[in-house]
């Protein structure tokens, strides 16, 4: 930053029911202010920094997640009217989710399914109809922009995921994550979308759909959530700022004792 600029980060892998975080450790460089406020639906934590020249992030974290895959094929969809106000907001458009533009789409090509087997068609939908191709969109880029290039990386996956979702009636949102098979190394982003919860009669619950099929639902480590990327940017700058480099590494933890270790760890 060539002068003081306010900097919101989301980076950390968020501490929730599902993902117990084992050891931590955030390193950054001292600037002219750190405080950490809760991120969207109070998963995980945004930090606003504010600071001037070159500024530092280093972060790792050994997490063990306990959340254990469903067949979301499986689950029925709950109607509008039985949402909980938690998941009615991700109905909605969003910046880069036109969804509404896409309820005849949806109709025309999965009108014979409902609830979960309309999103496993949705999934199977994009992941053959999409080619991943690192560099091939922008911060600008929206789901509707991937739709009709049918190319994109995990993000563009994820808000094409979210947007026919939503455009079936099922609630959406985004996730970032880190994942250990993500290729090339990065964070990665997949969608979750709001079912009927096996476990508890009447109720829902949110389950994790990755349309890039390169992550696993029980291996998934979320940092955030939200309508779409605008919400869950692992950098916003308000200001003038250089982005210079980042490195991602996630690996499964082969050290510790299967005995000490839990699903998806």
């Amino acid at each position: 930053m060539e002068r003081p600029t306010d900097v919101l980060l989301q980076f950390e892998a968020a501490m929730i029911p599902e993902q117990r975080l084992l050891e931590t450790d955030t390193w950054v460089t001292k600037g002219e202010h750190f405080a950490r406020i809760p991120a969207q639906d109070s998963i995980g934590d945004r930090v606003w920094i504010r600071a001037e020249g070159r500024y530092d992030v280093n972060y790792n974290a050994t997490v063990a997640v306990g959340r254990m895959p469903a067949d979301v094929a499986g689950l029925e969809r709950l109607h509008p009217h039985e949402l909980p106000g938690e998941a009615v907001q991700y109905l909605f458009d969003s910046r880069y989710c036109p969804a509404d533009r896409f309820q005849q789409f949806v109709e025309a090509e999965f009108g014979s399914l409902e609830g979960g087997a309309r999103i496993a068609a949705i999934e199977e939908w994009i992941a053959g109809s999409f080619s991943y191709v690192p560099g091939s969109s922008t911060p600008n880029t929206t789901a509707l922009d991937s739709f009709i290039e049918r190319r994109g990386i995990c993000r563009d996956y994820a808000h094409v995921m979210v947007m026919l979702a939503r455009a079936s009636g099922i609630p959406a949102r985004f996730v970032s994550c880190f994942a250990p098979d993500v290729t090339p190394q990065d964070f990665h982003a997949v969608a979750e979308v709001f079912l009927t919860d096996p476990t508890t009669p009447g109720g829902g619950a949110w389950f994790l759909v990755d349309a890039t099929r390169m992550a696993r639902a029980d291996e998934i480590v979320k940092i955030g959530v939200g309508r779409d990327a605008a919400d869950v940017s692992f950098m916003t700058s308000f200001g003038p700022a250089t982005f210079i480099e980042k490195t991602v590494s996630v690996e499964r933890d082969s050290n510790r004792p299967a005995a000490d270790r839990h699903p998806g760890e």
